[in-house]
């Protein structure tokens, strides 16, 4: 159908095979576009007012875009109206000085000689101003009004070609119809290129000399309403085509494809072939490059409509290699092929990609419920490894029985505070009648003296912590009480022979008769 609508135009039937049955499918009405196909601008300027005397200010480039039939007028006119002028100008010196009755007289001196009517000082001025100098009219020595004339149209003449001449020049110059041999494919199409949906577009140069410099940018022209509620008629948004990668940098000597990528930053974001139908928007596209043989700036434009983007197509290769040569084939380079697409926006892709699986990982809340029960059980397991440890090194039978009483009430404390405070880790250590090292040097060395020393050093210490144990933990809970520590069963004071009782300091084994 879209072949057969651009053939034969908008206005076409859709028959029926079926004969008794004929109707006509509603004709679409031609959308007014803001940039024809050939570039050109569909604005016009109205209700200027007292505007209008900007364009005098600047009358060169008044006259150099005004269409070649005003030039042309506006060309004669100023060439005529200036002869006409300068002409009856020596007509009236002429006839002021009283030439025209002493036309052929030979004896009078006239201001101009053979100037005797109108068409004679015509002649002469014509004969002056585009220096032909046929000898037989000439201004004579004295007249010295006709020699100030004489440089007044010699300095006005300069000007006037100057402005006219210089106005054609430029008008003839101007690159714009280096753009015609610009093409640009009729239709824009969407389709993946490296696994992703793309809105492209060819461009081509028909003729052998170089566009230098040519860059190409898009503009997305489409009304729209802000969350304001303020209306924004063909609001213009840019497309990228490769800025920031340099590929909007052209080196056009064959044709080339340009493509613009349609990601969450594009404005296509949630465009899908079926809301394509729907939608309302124009594409400019602006060609922009140095002329190689005029060095002057080439602009080419077009647009392409909804109607001109193709879902799921593709351009034909238009290149061959050749013996010694590349050849481009002008003739397949507005032709596509469908190819398969996915219906269904990059935005829907998204968010389709990113929708959980069922099987998903734990919570890290679980997690760290679970982990909290972990250092609770290991919490309690090092308290009761505590105890075996002290239950197999026969310390806490040798201890007093008044310590043991201490050391099981603060064990069971202990085991309570430890599952209240779960997050503190307790560290595996000996049992609690471990004693600092110094002391054990001092209880092996002999004589009252060190026995004495180490007494003292006892009751200072008291229930000192030496190491982050399970009896320093119930030290802390607890007031701090003087109490001699005991000794370990790896003490020097035990292998020193007889029973452990005997090892002990005195203090200890009065406290040990006593209970």
């Amino acid at each position: 159908m879209a072949a057969l609508r651009r053939k034969f135009g908008e206005d076409y039937q859709v028959v029926n095979t079926n004969r008794a049955t004929t109707f006509s499918a509603p004709v679409k009405k031609k959308r007014q576009r803001f940039v024809d196909k050939n570039g050109r601008c569909n604005v016009q300027h109205g209700n200027l007012g007292g505007e209008t005397s900007r364009y005098l200010s600047d009358l060169f480039t008044t006259l150099v875009d005004l269409k070649w039939r005003w030039n042309l007028l506006i060309f004669i006119l100023t060439y005529t109206i200036a002869w006409l002028v300068m002409a009856s100008m020596w007509w009236i010196i002429a006839y002021i000085r009283g030439d025209l009755n002493h036309g052929h007289d030979a004896s009078y001196t006239p201001c101009v000689a053979n100037v005797y009517n109108f068409p004679s000082a015509f002649l002469f001025f014509i004969e002056t101003e585009a220096t032909i100098g046929y000898g037989y009219r000439y201004i004579t020595e004295k007249c010295p009004e006709g020699i100030i004339l004489f440089l007044f149209q010699s300095l006005l003449g300069s000007i006037v070609d100057a402005f006219l001449i210089g106005c054609m020049f430029i008008k003839m110059s101007q690159p714009k119809k280096r753009a015609e041999t610009l093409m640009f494919s009729q239709d824009a199409v969407i389709s993946q290129r490296d696994g992703k949906l793309c809105l492209m577009f060819r461009v081509g140069n028909l003729r052998n000399s170089h566009m230098v410099s040519a860059q190409i940018r898009c503009k997305l022209i489409k009304s729209r309403q802000t969350p304001e509620g303020e209306f924004l008629p063909l609001d213009q948004c840019e497309l990228d085509v490769g800025f920031g990668t340099g590929a909007d940098q052209l080196f056009l000597v064959s044709p080339l494809t340009i493509c613009h990528e349609i990601n969450p930053k594009s404005p296509f974001f949630d465009l899908s072939q079926r809301s394509l139908m729907n939608e309302q928007f124009e594409i400019v596209v602006i060609l922009e490059g140095i002329v190689e043989t005029t060095g002057m700036t080439c602009q080419a434009r077009t647009s392409y409509t909804e109607d001109e983007v193709l879902w799921g197509h593709r351009f034909l290769p238009v290149m061959s290699l050749e013996e010694g040569f590349f050849r481009v084939d002008y003739s397949q380079f507005h032709s596509t092929f469908e190819v398969p697409t996915p219906p269904y926006s990059v935005k829907e892709h998204e968010e389709k990609n990113s929708l959980p699986s069922p099987l998903s990982t734990p919570t890290p809340a679980l997690t760290e419920s679970h982990g909290a029960r972990r250092d609770r059980v290991f919490s309690v397991d090092c308290i009761n490894t505590s105890e075996e440890r002290g239950r197999q090194g026969g310390t806490g039978g040798r201890l007093p029985s008044k310590l043991q009483r201490m050391s099981s009430s603060g064990k069971e404390d202990l085991q309570r505070k430890v599952l209240m405070l779960s997050s503190q880790h307790s560290e595996k250590a000996c049992s609690t009648g471990d004693l600092p090292l110094k002391l054990q040097r001092l209880s092996s060395s002999a004589g009252p003296e060190a026995e004495n020393r180490l007494q003292l050093k006892s009751l200072k210490v008291g229930f000192e912590p030496m190491t982050q144990s399970t009896g320093d933990l119930y030290q802390h809970s607890l007031a701090p009480t003087l109490s001699p520590a005991p000794v370990p069963m790896h003490s020097p004071l035990l292998s020193a022979g007889g029973r452990p009782e005997d090892n002990l300091p005195a203090k200890l084994r009065k406290m040990n008769a006593d209970r």
